[in-house]
């Protein structure tokens, strides 16, 4: 795996609930059907990913999905429909009331909001008869997946669109770590149908999903020629068009939505890559 230097480290942000699903009765929080409801706005990668871990496990039975408009309708960047959650879950909360949410339909307050607690806890708690997508003897490299695609691709991909092209020193060094990351994604998918093998796992949704940001939204801040770097994987390219056509990955993706939800929050120049695309994405689902 790539080694991020310092400055392409993200800010931390804290979720504003953090609870978790537990084993059993003694832990409040356990995985009954019909208690909990999830609620997300698939324009976004972290609801995305929740979306489609909860597509690969069949859970349309057990724990029913709300699926938010792709831009909030809230002035402070939240959603209306979550405000009543979130207030109940928080005395005099004053924040947005912003997707993910997992809620607890027993209690009517929220479990947590936090993406990769979500994804743990679909795959160990709610996983009924579904694949096992957190497979104990991968777990750390499951996570050394995540800690790869979100730091040396999407954090380092939007670090050099924030550097522009007029400081080329400065330009080069996000763009390293990305080509580098990406590399190591195109080797591992060279002779093999999934990141870690012959069944898909967390780290395939971390993936995929990392790939229709870099094809959708990261590309509009990329030049043309590191976006020619960026295509040069064809075995990963082949992957993210053989997972898109599978139905649980291609059901919540709606390409022109997350670029809608892009456009509301991007006040960033955009590069001479624009018009490059990788992957044919499937329509919309109807």
């Amino acid at each position: 795996m790539s080694v991020v230097p310092s400055s392409l480290l993200p800010a931390s942000a804290l979720p504003a609930f953090r609870g978790r699903i537990g084993r059993d009765v003694r832990s409040g929080h356990y995985a009954v059907p019909h208690r909990y409801r999830l609620h997300v706005a698939p324009s976004g990668p972290g609801c995305l990913g929740i979306a489609l871990t909860h597509g690969l496990l069949g859970l349309d039975d057990t724990l029913p999905l709300t699926v938010l408009p792709d831009t909030p309708d809230a002035p402070d960047g939240g959603y209306a429909v979550l405000r009543p959650l979130y207030e109940a879950s928080a005395h005099l909360y004053d924040g947005p009331a912003s997707a993910p949410v997992l809620s607890d339909g027993w209690t009517g307050r929220i479990v947590t909001t936090h993406v990769p607690d979500i994804l743990r806890d679909l795959a160990l708690r709610f996983r009924g008869d579904g694949p096992d997508l957190l497979p104990e003897e991968h777990r750390a490299e499951i996570d050394a997946v995540a800690e790869l695609c979100g730091r040396s691709v999407n954090r380092a991909a939007q670090r050099a669109g924030e550097l522009g092209l007029d400081d080329g020193a400065a330009h080069r060094e996000p763009l390293g770590v990305l080509f580098a990351a990406l590399d190591s994604l195109e080797r591992r998918l060279a002779h093999r149908p999934y990141v870690l093998g012959d069944g898909p796992t967390l780290a395939d949704v971390h993936v995929w999903i990392t790939l229709v940001q870099l094809d959708t939204v990261h590309r509009w801040h990329l030049d043309a020629a590191a976006m020619d770097r960026v295509a040069a994987h064809p075995a990963l390219w082949a992957y993210a068009q053989r997972l898109a056509a599978r139905p649980e990955f291609a059901r919540h993706l709606d390409i022109d939505a997350v670029l809608r939800r892009h456009r509301s929050h991007c006040r960033g120049r955009e590069a001479a890559g624009a018009g490059i695309r990788i992957v044919d994405w499937p329509a919309a689902p109807r």
